[in-house]
């Protein structure tokens, strides 16, 4: 074995010779190579120091902070200035207005177009897009809303879904142009953005609330906060990405850095720019029930009352055209990407007009015969089957059954074997022993940095005052992480090495990934009551397409040449799987794990709806009180713990040696 060592730096001589370098390099490659048993070993040694000098016990209140009293101020403030400060006469109550007219007028459009103009307008822009199947798809997308009984709530949602996409795209996209081009910005924004994807939606719902009250403008405000950010970060990766050959090349011959902009890096980035604009969508539409809490109407407004009167039916037929929406939108999007760099279709100017045409045409004919709603005759009633299948699986399988137990059964033992046990465990173990623990594990895979990051940001937790919610609320996340993975995949890897599998679980992960969160709720609490366990069975259900997906790409995408070699070792296929997919997958793995706790943790504050307690209760207690301090504490508790679980579950690049085999 030969050790690469680097040279020095230029102008930097060395002071030892040949074998003074040779024995450094020695000494920091074994400390390299057992870089983790240190690590146990200065942990474990910590532990006895800590437990003969600090003790045991909670977070001490010594250590915390109140900051209700700041923050009540605050919204205090805010309540009595509302109607009468500058600020919200002269800035917010513009912002408003404009949101509010803007909504309006997409939606009076929409509704003079009619069901048939805006069933053929989406069917026309979907053939010139993406050809005929995907046209015939979408006209069936949207015959489904009406049917449904849906037309006019779809409808509300999809002008709040225009102006909202719209402003998400331009506020991405100025941020993300700014991160692009500066690194300084880049590095001011990398949190900013972190902080805003992590932040539960329910914590940021409460100064929106306070800022604007209850209706259309917080709604589509909260939905830019909450879609904002993908095409911010995919607009800087598609700048910063940039051929530096083509960039090189346009400077050569003398454009300013306003032409290189547009006629070089943009151009370059339409791909990303495009799959931001995608995100956006289908970060806009999750968000479009969970906006309906403060008034955002539409869909979400039918998903949040059937939540509350546990009609699953109901929630059904409001949750299936957000589905439907979010599929046509995501197919359209992803084939005019595809198109991105094809030949221009000479016809296609031509066909545009066409499209133009015959969409009006049909609006006019609608117009015409006084039919633009969608006639009441053409609707179907699905809730009352979908009830009474629900209500016998609820009362045949909610207890009582032979054996195996019903699912009250199944809800009860997980929570007394899994969840308090986990929970008791965690909120035992001494505060310091717990930032032991963090620091020890964000070390082992990641940089001094990293564990650092980790440590203080669950000491935040601390400071806030919700040391043991926030250790209720991380028992419930490990406990659903672990049902996702143990789940996640095993099917994954079932579905790389079955293309049959795969075929057949993709338009299910399809549907999965698109369904309100607040849709899963409703038939989990039907089979499984109130209380934590349903919190967790709704959060693995919600995370368990991303593990699912990203497993089965990671296992696909394995050099074929390392699989042949293998395979004429005379390896068996559990030998190929386990000695060489897995671990040459190990990067698309450990994303997985990072996907499954972020995704994890979005769902168990919802669950605080349903009697998951913890951070997820103050966070939804906060907004229904309208309770600025509890609301925002929480959720700054749930983005400290997101950081803190991200940090542990994502490795980072170490600055080691290179070694070769001679």
């Amino acid at each position: 074995m030969t050790v690469t060592v680097s040279p020095a730096p230029p102008g930097r001589t060395s002071t030892g010779g040949a074998g003074t370098g040779t024995a450094g390099s020695g000494a920091l490659r074994a400390l390299t190579a057992h870089r983790g048993r240190l690590i146990g070993v200065g942990t474990a040694l910590a532990l006895v120091l800590g437990g003969v000098f600090l003790g045991g016990g909670s977070w001490p209140g010594a250590l915390a902070v109140d900051v209700s009293g700041p923050l009540g101020r605050s919204s205090d403030w805010i309540i009595d200035n509302r109607d009468s400060h500058p600020l919200f006469l002269y800035f917010f109550g513009h912002v408003s207005n404009l949101v509010v007219v803007s909504v309006r007028a997409v939606y009076l459009l929409l509704l003079a177009a009619g069901w048939a103009g805006v069933t053929a307008g989406v069917g026309l822009v979907a053939w010139r897009v993406a050809g005929v199947r995907l046209a015939l798809a979408s006209v069936a997308a949207f015959a489904a809303c009406g049917l449904l009984g849906m037309w006019v709530p779809t409808m509300q949602t999809l002008a709040l879904m225009v102006v909202a996409v719209a402003a998400s795209v331009l506020l991405g996209g100025l941020l993300g142009l700014a991160a692009g081009l500066s690194d300084r910005m880049h590095r001011l924004l990398r949190p900013v953005l972190d902080t805003m994807q992590v932040l539960p939606a329910f914590a940021y719902l409460l100064p929106v609330v306070l800022v604007f009250g209850i209706g259309v403008p917080a709604a589509v405000l909260a939905t830019v906060v909450y879609a904002a950010p993908p095409m911010a970060r995919l607009t800087a990766l598609g700048l910063r990405g940039a051929d530096p050959g083509v960039m090189e090349a346009a400077e050569s011959l003398g454009a300013t850095g306003r032409q290189r902009l547009l006629t070089a890096r943009l151009p370059l980035a339409r791909k990303e720019l495009l799959l931001g604009i995608n995100q956006s969508i289908m970060m806009a539409l999750g968000m479009a029930v969970i906006a309906s809490v403060i008034g955002a109407g539409g869909l979400g407004d039918r998903v949040y009352q059937a939540l509350a009167s546990v009609d699953v039916g109901a929630a059904l037929a409001a949750g299936t055209p957000v589905v439907l929406l979010a599929v046509v939108l995501d197919r359209v999007t992803a084939a005019a990407g595809r198109r991105i760099g094809t030949a221009p279709d000479p016809r296609a100017t031509l066909g545009r007009v066409v499209a133009l045409v015959v969409t009006a045409a049909v609006a006019l004919a609608g117009h015409v015969s006084d039919r633009l709603s969608w006639p009441a005759a053409w609707t179907v009633d699905v809730a009352g089957p979908v009830n009474g299948a629900v209500d016998w699986m609820t009362g045949h399988l909610y207890s009582g059954v032979p054996v195996v137990g019903g699912t009250a059964d199944w809800a009860g033992r997980f929570t007394t074997w899994v969840l308090n046990p986990l929970r008791d465990g965690l909120q035992w173990l001494p505060w310091w022993a717990v930032l032991l623990g963090v620091g020890a594990l964000a070390l082992l895979i990641g940089t001094w940095r990293t564990a650092a990051t980790a440590v203080l940001a669950m000491a935040a937790i601390g400071v806030l005052g919700v040391w043991g919610p926030a250790l209720d609320t991380l028992s419930q996340v490990l406990a659903a992480v672990s049902v996702t993975l143990l789940v996640g995949v095993a099917l994954g890897i079932a579905a790389a090495r079955g293309d049959r599998l795969g075929r057949a679980l993709r338009p299910v992960l399809d549907v999965f990934q698109t369904l309100p969160q607040f849709v899963y709720l409703i038939p989990v609490v039907a089979l499984f009551g109130v209380g934590r366990a349903p919190a967790v069975a709704a959060a693995v259900v919600y995370a368990l397409p991303a593990v699912v997906r990203i497993t089965a790409q990671g296992v696909r995408a394995v050099d074929p040449a390392a699989l042949e070699s293998a395979r004429s070792l005379g390896a068996t296929g559990r030998q190929q799987l386990f000695q060489v997919q897995l671990p040459l997958a190990r990067p698309a793995l450990l994303l997985a794990v990072n996907q499954g706790v972020v995704l994890v943790l979005a769902v168990v504050v919802i669950g605080g709806l349903v009697g998951g307690g913890a951070l997820g209760y103050d966070a939804v207690f906060g907004l229904a009180r309208g309770d600025l301090a509890t609301g925002l504490v929480a959720g700054a508790a749930m983005v400290c713990l997101g950081l803190t679980l991200d940090r542990v579950t994502q490795p980072t690049e170490r600055r080691d040696l290179t070694v070769k085999g001679a």
